[in-house]
């Protein structure tokens, strides 16, 4: 299932449509393979967090 496509203004109808897909992503997965695979997106979030933050630091 890839990544349904949400509108400009995230609505509740996106809201849905993204945990409907992670439903569908996770629904046959383990309780350690839940884990993993949220952890890898917390960890990308992280990454690019940091990123943008350093950019907005040295853009003071």
């Amino acid at each position: 299932m890839t990544m349904p496509e949400l509108s400009p203004y995230f609505t509740v109808e996106d809201i849905h449509k993204v945990r409907e897909y992670h439903y569908e992503v996770t629904k046959d997965m383990s309780q350690e393979d839940r884990w993993a695979y949220y952890r890898k997106g917390a960890e990308e979030f992280r990454r690019l967090s940091a990123e943008r933050k350093a950019l907005k630091q040295s853009a003071i």
